[in-house]
């Protein structure tokens, strides 16, 4: 086994990301046959991932195999536009819920952020956190990639918190750059400022991340700031589709 830098081996790294992984599938061609072979997948390995995630119409098929498994059903809303419309986007947030999502990933409005309409973004995550009451776990995707700076981020964290958001995620993985180690760094500086005021918001890297070697990056992230061995899936996540069987292979050396 190959060692890692922390000193454990590359296999206990694999399975620690598994269990912090959301496996995601969100092509458009996604239907029950898909859906379900993800769900296999997801059941597949040494450990189980914190979720799969996956379009709304999708949950029905992904419950199907994952009942009573412990892995969360996790469906995206307003994606991956981020439209502005803080009504439709909790309609949406809603019925994934009513269709047994136990989480959801929800687009910020970032465009209209950019235009200068902050109140855009605190509407539609406060209205979106409201649909989620204490039935889902919210997940505010603020597409860090199409934000112009790290003001632009930091703003876009911060009223995603205030609205209510219990994650900030970075991206929808459609926009190019994805995730990057900048834009995380930024989030967490939100997220550590949040704690020290009482409230808990977790972290979730996705987009374009497709090595463990990527993914560890952001794991040291979160442990850099919060503290080593800190990271559970209560309060970091890796969004991942292509780099699950890497990490299932990694897992099984």
């Amino acid at each position: 086994m190959i060692p890692t830098a922390a000193g454990g081996s590359r296999a206990s790294l694999a399975r620690r990301l598994i269990s912090l992984t959301d496996l995601t599938r969100l092509n458009e061609s996604d239907d029950e046959s898909s859906t379900r072979a993800l769900a296999r997948l997801a059941l597949s390995g040494p450990v189980k991932p914190a979720a799969v995630c996956l379009w709304a119409r999708c949950i029905s098929a992904a419950h199907s195999v994952l009942r009573d498994t412990g892995i969360a059903v996790c469906a995206v809303a307003n994606f991956p536009g981020g439209a502005a419309g803080a009504a439709a986007a909790a309609a949406e947030t809603c019925a994934a819920i009513e269709a047994g999502a136990a989480e959801v990933d929800v687009v910020f409005p970032y465009r209209a952020l950019l235009d200068g309409d902050s109140r855009a973004g605190l509407d539609l995550v406060r209205a979106c956190r409201e649909a989620c009451g204490g039935r889902a776990l919210l997940k505010v995707i603020l597409e860090t990639g199409q934000l112009s700076s790290a003001d632009s981020i930091r703003r876009a964290a911060q009223i995603a918190v205030d609205g209510g958001a219990q994650f900030l995620k970075t991206s929808t993985g459609k926009t190019q750059p994805g995730a990057t180690p900048g834009a995380a760094r930024v989030m967490l500086e939100v997220i550590a400022a949040a704690a020290l005021r009482g409230i808990a918001v977790g972290f979730k890297a996705s987009g374009g991340i497709r090595s463990i070697g990527d993914a560890e990056g952001y794991l040291g992230l979160w442990d850099g700031r919060f503290g080593a061995g800190s990271a559970t899936a209560a309060n970091f996540r890796i969004g991942a589709s292509a780099l699950f069987e890497d990490l299932l292979a990694a897992a099984a050396d």
